[in-house]
């Protein structure tokens, strides 16, 4: 397989390039790895888990900068693919739910990755950056965007060959229910392990051919169904795993569509011991065994000599609860939901080794590699440049996060998360203090000593939305899709 693919990507090469195309290359012009986990929180080692192991995780973080507060702007696969792809807040891409491509709504958008290849990065994709159905579409190209990317791999492993030997809560359903299995065989068996492998033979296709190269490996894992090997498991002892609790009448204390978002599947809540304990043992050992995918990565980036010229984004699409609020799976927004990892290491980086408070967006991610890379994004762009944090973590770009999910929006401040549901609020808020309630148990906003901190707080929301809902300038919307015909790019190919 490696003599082949290799070969493959010489013919490809030699059909794609010119030497035009070649000679706008900028060789001083760093390259780009934007690695990516699915439904991947905070549970790591670098951010201070004290059971879960992810050493080259960790190692990553050590050559650049680890942001503690950065947010998704979904808590859902499509709509934060779609958000941090095109740079642009989920009412402006106007994607809410999954299995939508985005050219469907935003025909013209020029994404991330065409601004790479627009200007001599040869962009390439393994596995998931775009939705897909897991476990449905592995192996396919799921909801991708073909505009996006000059190659393309779709890897499949055993764990798609091997779905019915997979536990769930409901048999037969996987992707949303809690559902896991402790596989036989070897890593390099299962689809991630299969991407690691074709990533480590580009970067050394790469490096072997001077390319300039955009490379996104979207891993699946720890996305259900938690499949790993089963030494993964076993580095998880059951007797060892903590489930988190909710006080009696907690439910009573949020507004109705806080309580639909925890509540929406109900085999995925209050899970009974045994079962809440083999379900995050399986979510434990599938982020140990992605983080080993991403360590097989990072040594051939190393290896190929291609470390001091490539930057590494490191990231999740979005958070997921681990039993917090008696939920297990995504879609609140709730700390748990919102947050994701994120390290970004490689030239430009001079903290290395720093972590940063930062609040911090997935809009800001396209803006922050056009800075590093010195390309040119559009100019409609609503994020903001991380660049001078990575050389300062004390800088503070922005003073609150935005997360929006069904009828709700959130706002993460340094101290403070403020929710409000329904249109202007009216079906009700959340308030909670970070320093005294991290885990978002006490809400506080119809106390009346916080009266005024929550005016404060809903005023500051409101500014927010209206921000994000405003249109791109030149960025055409498709408000009301009558099919499912996806409309033609006039960026083009390039």
């Amino acid at each position: 397989m490696r003599v082949s693919l290799v070969l493959l990507f010489g013919v490809l090469f030699a059909i794609v390039a010119d030497a035009g195309t070649l000679a706008a290359a900028d060789a001083d012009k760093p390259n780009v790895l934007f690695l990516i986990c699915d439904d991947l929180n905070c549970d790591l080692g670098c951010y201070g888990h004290p059971q879960v192991k992810s050493p080259n995780i960790d190692r990553l973080a050590q050559r650049g900068v680890r942001f503690s507060n950065a947010y998704c702007q979904y808590p859902l696969c499509g709509p934060s693919r779609a958000s941090f792809m095109t740079g642009l807040y989920p009412d402006q891409t106007l994607i809410h739910r999954n299995s939508i491509y985005i050219r469907e709504t935003v025909p013209n958008v020029k994404t991330m990755s065409q601004m790479f290849r627009s200007e001599g990065h040869f962009a390439t994709r393994i596995g998931k950056i775009y939705h897909y159905g897991v476990p449905r579409h592995i192996g396919t190209s799921g909801h991708d965007d073909p505009f996006s990317w000059d190659y393309t791999i779709n890897p499949r492993g055993r764990d798609k060959d091997e779905e019915d030997l997979i536990f769930s809560l409901i048999p037969g359903q996987f992707g949303g229910t809690m559902s896991w299995l402790a596989a036989e065989g070897t890593d390099e068996e299962q689809t991630d392990g299969i991407a690691a492998t074709n990533a480590t033979e580009l970067l050394q296709t790469y490096a072997a051919d001077k390319r300039q190269f955009y490379l996104a490996v979207g891993l699946y894992r720890p996305h259900t169904p938690y499949v790993a090997p089963k030494k993964y498991f076993d580095m998880y002892p059951l007797d060892k795993i903590r489930v988190p609790t909710v006080p009696d009448g907690y439910l009573d204390t949020l507004p109705k569509p806080a309580v639909r978002s925890i509540r929406r599947k109900k085999q995925n809540s209050n899970l009974p011991d045994k079962l809440a304990r083999q379900a995050i043992q399986a979510y434990y050992a599938s982020i140990t065994f992605a983080d080993a995918q991403v360590g097989r990565i990072l040594d051939a980036l190393d290896e190929a000599g291609l470390s001091d010229n490539t930057i590494v984004l490191f990231t999740s699409d979005h958070g997921y609860h681990m039993g917090e609020h008696s939920h297990y799976q995504k879609t609140t927004l709730f700390e748990n939901a919102a947050r994701v990892p994120l390290i970004i290491a490689g030239p430009g980086v001079t903290a290395k080794g720093a972590s940063t408070s930062a609040l911090t967006e997935m809009v800001d991610f396209y803006p922050t590699l056009a800075e590093m890379t010195g390309l040119t994004p559009p100019d409609y762009l609503p994020g903001v440049s991380l660049a001078p944090v990575l050389k300062d973590p004390t800088q503070t770009p922005r003073d609150s996060a935005l997360t929006q999910y069904d009828s709700g929006y959130s706002i993460r401040t340094p101290r403070y998360r403020y929710t409000h549901w329904g249109p202007n609020g009216e079906a009700g808020a959340e308030l909670y203090d970070h320093e005294t309630d991290p885990e978002e148990m006490v809400n506080l906003a119809n106390k009346p000593e916080f009266a005024e901190l929550a005016l404060q707080l809903s005023k500051q929301l409101k500014e927010r939305i209206a921000d994000a809902k405003r249109k791109p300038p030149g960025v055409n919307q498709i408000q009301n899709r009558k099919n499912r015909r996806v409309p033609r790019s006039k960026i083009g190919p390039r």
